[in-house]
């Protein structure tokens, strides 16, 4: 790894950690707890289409440690990691195949990062009926995936490393 692309790798947590503190600024509620806008996923998933996959888990894995830490808490980590880390898996693998676009991908995140959450929900607070919750989350992570696969795929044509 070059000094470049330490740099970019650090450029790109930063961004991804102001837009999470953005996101928390923002009073966006809509009566269903854990939903959000998601506007840190658009760096993760600007960085999985312009940098190689291990890059992308470096980013993401920093920005929630950092983020909870700074912002939040250790249940926050956990929840963040466990959504986190399934929607990168499951937008890395779909990427792979060249079968979607960037948004198919980023709505497959989206809604993947939701089933990781509530995975981790059901498992810490140990009581299935949170579940009641899956389908609005499951919306959320459509719309907001979609949005952000959007918006991505009119971002990435103007980054040039």
């Amino acid at each position: 790894m070059t000094t470049k692309n330490v740099a970019r790798c650090g450029m790109m947590t930063a961004l991804a950690m102001i837009f999470g503190y953005v996101e928390a600024l923002i009073p966006f509620d809509l009566g269903i707890p854990g939903v959000k806008l998601g506007l840190p996923n658009i760096i993760i998933v600007l960085a999985l289409y312009t940098l190689p996959a291990s890059w992308a888990l470096v980013i993401q894995v920093m920005r929630i440690v950092l983020v909870s830490f700074l912002f939040g808490n250790l249940s926050m980590m956990l929840y963040s990691l466990a959504g986190g880390l399934l929607s990168l898996l499951v937008m890395v693998l779909l990427k792979k195949t060249d079968w979607f676009s960037i948004t198919g991908v980023s709505i497959a995140g989206g809604v993947s990062h939701n089933i990781g959450q509530m995975s981790a929900a059901v498992l810490l607070v140990q009581n299935l009926k949170i579940a009641f919750y899956l389908p609005a989350l499951l919306t959320a992570g459509l719309v907001t995936g979609g949005l952000i696969g959007m918006l991505v795929h009119k971002i990435k044509p103007l980054i040039r490393w």
